[in-house]
């Protein structure tokens, strides 16, 4: 299985590590650490991510926390459009974090390989953009509502049914404008308003989206439903959300989208080892 990308095509035979690349000064779980205007550091920090064990750079401007404010898309781009201009000289798949069309055609101009939308692509003129593309690699992830309410109201009923119905017509809707299938890759939004019951049940029954037929990416990193099962802080939730990535592929995940890129890879070179065993 490939996912083809613009300028990769990307082997999903082995798990591939998303590793996150904030350009933010308030992301849930690294706010502060590196200021937008601060390139080199986001840059020193994406090298780090390679070096660790990453296989893609996941570059986004705007926090998508619950509650989190939207950002003018002037501000998206200042901060967005200096880093994918450097990170497509490292030579690896880099994806662009958003939902706002504008700035798809601007990082797809400057060489983006990959759109990661939490809005599958709803935002007007979003598929467009990505249609007329000749190979950009897309990410469809399931969202309700939106991050300003969406945990004020999560989701009722059953989360996996819903997500599935939703991510399959999003991905239909794509092919009808000319979009390969190969290029599609599908998230199940954990921590996009749903309970943590819903997020684990997501987990448990994988196979479901999988049975769709299109790669599936999990990013569970430093979720908050993995502290409402430790009782730990986001600065403190590594180990769970290893563990969480780790169920994930062996569930059947191709991607899996971390912060913690290094301890994922460490994890994953078990995994693989042991597979000729099992």
């Amino acid at each position: 299985m490939f996912w083809q990308t613009s300028r990769f095509s990307i082997d999903l035979t082995s798990p591939q590590i998303m590793g996150i690349v904030n350009v933010t000064p308030d992301s849930f779980s690294d706010g502060g650490q590196r200021q937008p205007s601060d390139i080199a550091a986001i840059l020193r920090h994406a090298e780090q991510l390679l070096h660790d064990g990453a296989h893609i750079l996941d570059i986004g401007g705007e926090s998508t926390r619950p509650g989190s404010p939207a950002v003018p898309l002037v501000e998206e781009l200042a901060r967005v459009l200096p880093v994918v201009r450097e990170a497509v000289r490292l030579g690896v798949p880099v994806s662009v974090d958003t939902y706002k069309p504008e700035v798809m055609q601007a990082v797809l101009d400057l060489g983006a390989d990959i759109i990661n939308d939490i809005w599958a692509l709803r935002q007007p003129g979003a598929a467009q953009v990505v249609a007329q593309h000749p190979a950009c690699g897309i990410c469809l992830m399931h969202m309700h509502r939106d991050p300003q309410t969406m945990q004020q109201a999560p989701m009722a009923g059953d989360a996996v049914a819903q997500v599935v119905q939703f991510l399959a017509q999003n991905a239909q809707n794509l092919q009808a404008l000319g979009v390969q299938p190969e290029r599609i890759v599908l998230d199940y939004g954990i921590g996009f308003g749903k309970t943590v019951e819903q997020n684990l049940t997501l987990l448990a029954r994988q196979q479901e989206l999988l049975a769709l037929g299109y790669p599936v990416l999990a990013g569970w990193s430093r979720k908050s439903c993995l502290g409402a099962v430790t009782g730990l802080e986001v600065d403190q939730r590594m180990v769970p959300s290893v563990a969480a990535a780790l169920l994930a592929v062996e569930r059947g995940a191709r991607i899996v989208r971390v912060h913690d890129v290094r301890a994922t890879a460490q994890a994953l070179q078990v995994w693989q080892a042991a597979q000729p065993a099992l």
